[in-house]
């Protein structure tokens, strides 16, 4: 067996992935034609590029109604604007998850209330968010982790019975359906980041799926300097320019052509190592929910056993690298995760409600347990690529398992580089 990369040894793999985004002349031509047109930013809105997108986007996704926004941050602080929750409301929210989930409610003046995961998707479990509720309670922000989506049966059985209102953070979840509808049009609300790792980008950017034509209107006049978009005029909002720009909607007009031909292929691979990891010992494969139709292959998760690796994920997620497979850990739990912190934003709800933010005695071991030891992601650049690129990753892992576990001592020098 030959030594580890990350200790000097050869590399499983040395030729690299497909670059994202991927690009070609169409770019070019729809972004010169905007540029052009004189038309380059989000005023009037929308545009006609950015109505293009709105109308091809709702005929992929589903939903009813769409507003363009700057970024998928935003699209979660305008759902809760136009929900009319703010200043003391609850939102309960996993604590698996990137941090500006957590981060909107605050910017809307309300609380992120933190909850575990489910251990089999790495999404919010039901359970923790029934144990959660309060009087104060006002909304559930799921959030449909990598290719896996939230159970979105519970959550809504859950918000019906409480009279909560929902929004999907969708951030990874373009194209996913569960059951008969997309992933972002379950809830009252579906939020999507066009950011530049998303699998539709054009480098920022965001879409926010609203039920109702009045939350519609709200977020509309919220992102568009509070004008009013109803033809009454009655539904306006304090408001600023959150709007995406005619040069971003043309790109994401592109990048919806290639969209379906991506999906398939990334599917195509991920069942293909669906079967190959399920042969690895010590790796359990996260297996879809049924009801979940598609799965959107923004990156892929699985757990390990780190005795059966003779390392937890953190080793492994470097060693795993270094062979030229591009995979992490995983996040952080929220109240241990270097990019929230809530104290240090200027913002008012964490001093006048100090007792939701008391971090250091915080718990929550699914998460922790995911984070720390057992969970493993790989980029989406994985699935983009020919078939011996998902060989090349089950070798790099069956090179490092049987290295780690030949001699437990690697794992030492390993954390020590």
């Amino acid at each position: 067996m030959s030594e580890l990369a990350i200790l000097g040894g050869e590399r499983t793999r040395a030729a690299p992935y497909p670059p994202w985004p991927p690009h070609d002349e169409r770019d070019i031509a729809a972004v010169t034609a905007v540029v052009r047109s004189g038309n380059w930013g989000g005023f009037p809105y929308p545009g006609a590029q950015t109505q293009r997108f709105l109308d091809a986007f709702l005929a992929m996704q589903g939903g009813e109604h769409a507003v363009a926004v700057m970024n998928g941050t935003l699209t979660l602080e305008v759902a809760l604007r136009a929900a009319d929750i703010g200043w003391g409301d609850e939102v309960i929210v996993p604590a698996y998850t990137f941090q500006a989930t957590a981060a909107a409610p605050m910017m809307a003046g309300a609380l992120p209330v933190l909850v575990d995961i489910d251990p089999n998707t790495f999404c919010i479990d039901p359970a923790a968010i029934e144990a959660a509720i309060t009087e104060r309670t006002r909304a559930i922000l799921p959030v449909h982790v990598a290719a896996h989506m939230a159970d979105m049966d519970a959550i809504m059985a859950i918000a019906e019975r409480h009279n909560l209102l929902v929004i999907e953070d969708a951030a990874h979840a373009h194209g996913a359906s569960w059951r008969s509808g997309g992933a972002g049009t379950i809830g009252h609300f579906g939020s999507f980041s066009m950011q530049s790792s998303k699998i539709l980008t054009a480098g920022e950017g965001g879409v926010l799926l609203c039920r109702s034509q009045e939350h519609a209107w709200r977020a509309a006049s919220i992102i568009d300097c509070g004008r009013p978009h109803d033809p009454e005029g009655a539904h306006t909002r304090q408001g600023g320019n959150y709007r995406m720009t005619e040069l971003q909607a043309a790109l994401l007009n592109v990048a919806l052509e290639r969209f379906p031909a991506q999906a398939r292929l990334r599917e195509e691979r991920a069942a293909y190592l669906d079967e190959a990891l399920s042969e690895i010992e010590g790796i359990r494969v996260l297996k879809r929910d049924p009801r979940q139709r598609r799965r959107a292959l923004f990156a892929y998760t699985f757990a390990i056993e780190p005795a059966a690796f003779g390392a937890g994920n953190a080793i492994l997620a470097r060693a795993l690298a270094a062979e030229g497979i591009p995979c992490y850990r995983g996040y952080d739990p929220m109240y241990r995760y270097d990019l929230f912190q809530p104290r240090n934003s200027r913002l008012p709800v964490p001093s006048a409600f100090p007792e939701y933010f008391d971090f250091a005695r915080m718990r929550l071991p699914v998460a922790e347990r995911i984070s720390g030891a057992e969970g493993m992601w790989l980029e989406e650049a994985i699935f983009r690529g020919d078939q011996a690129g998902i060989d090349d990753v089950i070798a790099a892992l069956r090179k490092i398992q049987a290295a780690l576990l030949r001699e437990p001592a690697l794992a030492e020098r390993i954390r020590a580089l």
